[in-house]
């Protein structure tokens, strides 16, 4: 019996042990592939726009399909994943979303390649669907927090990858080799995934339709589940919105920068990666309700920094607001992983669904904003999603003394 196995059953892997290590280092990898894939066209928005002759929101319309379809998707695989099992639904998950990716690197009609982005958002629900949810049955309580966190700092590694890749590359080459240099990339990162990720300790069980439809009944009679759900819907689309349009507006007038000027500014997505962790462990000490609306009052101060026409302003602002929002982000999915109990596959789906319609949603209505009255329209309207966010965390009670927050 290994060290990991010596702890009693459903205790869940302890800190320090091979087995969690293992499992830490391959939801990184899973998750660099896939939110590498997801955004993989966000950096070369400007160049799909002028590729194929249609303006800002129609060319949003190459990430707003992913993660439409991502969040479509991702209660029907959660439930396929509980009667398969977690670990093969996400291996083949990350793998089809690679192939669909090279697909949208040849696609030479605008309609195939928004098709193709969809089907690579239904492809990676298999990962993003179920990945807390199996942290949080394999991971012992105590841990929790900090393995959130650590697979949300591999969402930003993905977010960079799969903006700073194809930004660097396309201004040299085309933006079809740049998407399918990130397939690449990505496919080299499941392959990983799939070559270190433990087995699971606990065996899904196939579950009738039925219950996976009484649990997410139970969990939308929670309220605090239900405002957390509202909070990632707000906050997700305020977000995807501020990386969309701020590329437009870095190669617009008076700034004028090239396509892999702007791209380096999405290293920003660092500072997720070290507030992700950081938030994780202290909301256990302070509280995740102080620790989201902090992550939320940040976001905001960074999203003002952004509205001077100046390169460093910009810049610092975007490091900002991207550092508060993965905070918030990271404690709202353990927040919700904590509250869910033994209904976390149900609760993580429920919170990402939402999640991704308000990516896909306001990733493309904020859009109408910018072409209306220009970044400080666009700002304007995702501070008041942020707000919104705000008041929506803060009226999170403590749950019933059966689930513990």
């Amino acid at each position: 019996m290994t060290s990991d196995q010596a702890a009693p059953p459903g205790a869940g892997l302890t800190s320090g042990s091979p087995a969690l290590r293992r499992l830490n280092l391959a939801m990184l990898c899973a998750a660099l592939a896939a939110f590498g894939l997801l955004y993989s066209t966000q950096a070369l928005l400007p160049s799909l726009g002028a590729a194929f002759g249609v303006g800002p929101t129609a060319a949003s319309l190459t990430v707003s399909a992913a993660t439409g379809a991502l969040a479509l998707a991702i209660l029907p695989l959660s439930a396929v994943a509980e009667s398969l099992g977690r670990v093969r639904v996400m291996r083949a998950g990350l793998l089809a979303a690679c192939l669909c990716t090279f697909v949208v690197a040849a696609a030479p009609w605008f309609w195939l390649l928004v098709l193709a982005r969809g089907l690579v958002g239904v492809a990676l629900a298999a990962v993003v669907a179920v990945a807390v949810a199996h942290l949080g049955d394999e991971v012992h309580p105590a841990e929790l927090g900090t393995a959130i966190g650590v697979y949300v700092a591999g969402n930003t590694l993905g977010g960079i990858s799969g903006r700073l890749i194809p930004g660097l590359v396309e201004e040299s080459l085309s933006w079809r080799f740049a998407v399918a240099l990130l397939a690449v990339v990505a496919l080299a990162a499941a392959l990983a995934f799939t070559r270190m990720l433990p087995d699971a300790r606990t065996t899904s069980t196939s579950a009738p339709v039925s219950e996976h439809l009484a649990a997410v009944r139970s969990l939308l009679a929670d309220p605090g589940v239900v405002r957390l759900c509202l909070l990632a819907f707000l906050l997700m689309g305020g977000f995807v919105a501020c990386y969309n349009y701020l590329t437009f507006r870095l190669e617009a007038a008076p700034l004028g920068l090239s396509t892999t000027v702007t791209s380096l500014l999405f290293l920003a997505y660092l500072a997720g990666t070290v507030s992700s962790p950081l938030a994780g462990r202290l909301s256990d000490r302070f509280g995740r309700r102080r620790l989201a609306l902090l992550g939320i009052a940040v976001s905001l101060a960074g999203l003002a920094l952004t509205l001077p026409d100046s390169l460093a302003c910009v810049t610092a602002g975007l490091l900002v607001f991207t550092a508060g929002f993965f905070a918030a982000h990271s404690v709202a999915s353990s927040w919700v992983s904590q509250r869910a109990g033994r209904r976390r596959g149900q609760a993580a789906a429920m919170y990402l669904l939402a999640y991704y319609l308000g990516s896909s949603a306001f990733g493309a209505l904020i859009g109408l904003a910018y072409q209306a009255a220009g970044w400080t329209a666009a700002a304007g309207a995702i501070a008041v999603l942020f707000a919104l966010g705000a008041l929506s965390v803060a009226g999170v009670r403590p749950p019933a003394p059966r689930s513990r927050a």
